[in-house]
């Protein structure tokens, strides 16, 4: 019996030890979930784009910053928002071709000092973060990139974006997205999106303001009863009394 006892402990001990391994291995990365889809530069210095199908901005930065907390993330925004962290920038861009669709946009920090903008970067980014990030080149930068959907009129100071090769798709960053949460997708009746009523970002006031309506005529929840009663009457006598003789 003891040995039996001991016998199922150890199974479930197993079990326990699959299940929670299975569910660490289990969580998708971006290849995964979001496919790779172009790639520029090299080394140091690289920019790989992914696409979120049926993803907003704001509910893909969302899902990045819940998974991995952000050194600085810019105001929330339909068409454009960058997440920056150590020694990588997202940069999330709705596609002009796609609206519903998101590009995730994820360039080292290299490739940031050397391609983009630095007038550009300052309508989402810190005075400081900038100042540090192109500190080596006088606290701006002369390139004249703003991110792979305007690609073809700023482009980048270095090679330009081609397909992945399978060699790509092994170097590719790994990011883990956690998708248990609940969040609606365009279309839907009710918008539960970020930014909708309470987002990641900003949380807009109820515009409307619930009144409760009571009937004058009668008592109100809190109004004192009315008296349903009435005063009774009285009748003063004329009688007269008789004795008996």
């Amino acid at each position: 019996m003891k040995k039996r006892l001991a016998h199922g402990l150890k199974l479930m001990l197993v079990l326990s030890l699959v299940m929670s391994l299975l569910s660490a291995c289990g969580a998708p990365s971006v290849q995964d979930t979001y496919p790779l889809e172009s790639v520029n530069g090299s080394g140091n210095s690289t920019s790989y784009v992914y696409r979120a199908s049926d993803r907003t901005v704001p509910e893909v930065a969302q899902e990045l910053s819940d998974q991995r907390q952000t050194d600085q993330i810019s105001a929330e925004n339909t068409e454009r928002m960058f997440l920056v962290y150590q020694d990588e920038y997202y940069h999330l861009q709705q596609d002009p071709n796609k609206p519903e669709d998101t590009l995730v946009e994820v360039d080292s920090k290299e490739y940031v000092r050397q391609n983009y903008d630095s007038s550009f970067l300052q309508g989402y980014l810190t005075a400081t973060l900038i100042g540090n990030l192109f500190d080596s080149f006088g606290g701006r930068g002369y390139g004249k990139y703003r991110g792979y959907t305007n690609k073809d009129t700023y482009k980048p100071s270095a090679g330009s974006y081609r397909a992945p090769t399978s060699n790509d798709k092994k170097l590719a960053p790994p990011i883990t997205v956690d998708r248990k949460g609940t969040i609606t997708r365009r279309g839907s009746d009710k918008d539960s999106s970020v930014g909708s009523g309470g987002g990641l970002f900003n949380r807009n006031k109820d515009q409307s303001k619930g009144t409760i309506d009571r009937n004058k005529s009668s008592g109100g929840l809190f109004d004192s009863p009315k008296k349903s009663y009435k005063k009774p009457k009285t009748r003063v006598g004329g009688g007269r009394i008789k004795r008996r003789r």
